[in-house]
């Protein structure tokens, strides 16, 4: 008989933790996930056995991954606030846990490592000079990543576009801008030029293709680093157009962020604050490089992009009773995507 491997996933009930969680249960891993109040979140994810604890105490994080082979570090400050006082201690908490336990860290990334001397195509030993303090903290965290694998500490790096699917996050641009979770839809915000390309990423895809990287453990460097491409839209409204047409809203009105509101606001509120230092991914191309990833795994996880993001705004509960009348239709191009992605992931083998 196999013996179930275990994962300890850090922000489980965010999108990607979430994600991940669900990918590995899948899979036959046992995961356990760390939460402050585990009574609240007991029912959050089938499976997963969850286990008293702050990602910002070390002993906690060392105790929760105790006999596990993986962490998945998918913890972030909400809402972009305190992230030089959060972000780089949980981290280090991370890698202290995974020193005592042998385990692997799975991190997933952004692109918030990069200026524009790096842009429009990255790859992922393009130079890391971040405009904004944020990035600066992505690059430090990588750094922390890259020093411990020099002293036996193994992680896999996944940088990828900017993240959407059927979860509510506040650091998710599709459920914090375009729509607004819990309503149907009237209008589309778009915080971009509409004629400069844009990457997502769906979260099922992200955990997916990081699955598949898991399980060649063998095969990795101590340090590994891939890029994601995921959804890339040359136009970048066509994110928005998407949207509308998943919703079944073709005449849907398409908007612009007001910019110059979260700018007049951004002295007084933290997350407006850190979406202005963000604005310039939005006004010119960024795309994620993954020819490394497709050499290593042969192709990477895809699910269409109308099923994608029909998926995620019915999990976020933006779709109204016209829109849902043809569940049936729904359900059926979901499933057609899971069985693809499926066959994808038996032929990658």
């Amino acid at each position: 008989m196999v013996e179930m491997k275990t994962a300890l996933v850090l922000g489980a009930t965010g999108g990607i933790g979430g994600a991940m969680a669900r990918a590995l249960i899948a899979r036959g891993w046992k995961v356990r996930a760390l939460h402050r109040d585990p009574a609240k979140v007991s029912r959050a994810i089938m499976g997963v056995e969850w286990v008293r604890g702050d990602a910002m105490q070390r002993a906690d994080v060392v105790a929760a991954a105790a006999g596990a082979a993986l962490i998945v570090h998918g913890v972030n400050p909400p809402g972009y606030r305190n992230w030089r006082t959060l972000a780089l201690p949980m981290l280090e908490n991370t890698v202290a846990a995974a020193a005592a336990s042998s385990a692997r860290i799975c991190f997933l990334g952004t692109v918030y490592n990069f200026g524009p001397d790096a842009f429009p195509l990255l790859a992922e030993d393009a130079p890391q000079h971040p405009r904004t303090r944020k990035g600066a903290i992505r690059v430090e965290m990588e750094a922390c990543l890259k020093s411990a694998a020099a002293h036996g500490v193994k992680s896999l790096i996944l940088r990828c576009g900017d993240f959407f699917g059927p979860v509510v996050t506040a650091n998710s641009w599709f459920s914090a801008a375009l729509v607004k979770p819990g309503r149907r839809l009237r209008a589309v915000v778009y915080p971009g030029r509409h004629d400069v390309g844009h990457a997502w990423a769906y979260l099922p895809d992200v955990a997916e293709t990081a699955m598949r990287l898991i399980e060649r453990d063998a095969q990795l460097p101590d340090f590994a680093v891939f890029h994601f491409d995921g959804h890339w839209f040359a136009r970048g409204v066509e994110m928005a157009e998407m949207v509308a047409a998943a919703a079944g809203e073709q005449g849907l009105p398409i908007r612009r962020l007001p910019w110059w509101l979260v700018r007049m606001a951004s002295p007084f509120v933290t997350t407006f604050r850190e979406m202005l230092e963000m604005a310039y991914l939005w006004q010119q191309p960024v795309r994620l490089d993954n020819r490394r990833l497709l050499a290593f795994l042969g192709e990477e996880p895809h699910t269409p992009a109308l099923a994608a993001v029909r998926a995620s705004l019915q999990g976020l509960g933006c779709l109204g009773p016209s829109a849902n009348a043809p569940a049936a239709n729904v359900q059926a191009a979901n499933a057609q995507a899971a069985n693809a992605q499926a066959a994808t992931a038996h032929a990658a083998f």
